[in-house]
């Protein structure tokens, strides 16, 4: 891989995230759709069964790295107790993030 194919794969970041605590009924994925908006990140956010909230980020690495930040407190209502990251080789699938609804 040449060193510009190098640096463009580490200006861009997929992030898969599990958020536990009180993180339904909070408007948790409003609040991360508009978070991820403003900061201007793709991808979706949806409720787990088991009262969590799963999230897939993707674009540019600070701008991911931002996002993730803040879903280490959500919004006001929520007590966010852990936050799982995985990381995952970058696509460029999603240009704009939305709400997913059911499990």
């Amino acid at each position: 891989m040449s060193s510009a194919a190098k640096k463009k794969d580490q200006d861009f970041l997929r992030a898969h995230a599990i958020i536990y605590g009180r993180v339904q009924g909070v408007f948790f994925r409003a609040s991360t759709r508009e978070e991820a908006q403003r900061i201007g990140v793709g991808g979706w956010v949806r409720n787990l069964s088991d009262g969590s909230v799963e999230a897939l980020f993707e674009g540019e690495t600070l701008k991911v790295e931002a996002v993730l930040g803040w879903c280490h407190k959500g919004p006001s209502g929520a007590r966010v107790s852990s936050v799982d990251i995985s990381y995952e080789p970058y696509k460029g699938e999603f240009k704009r993030f939305e709400i997913r609804y059911g499990y």
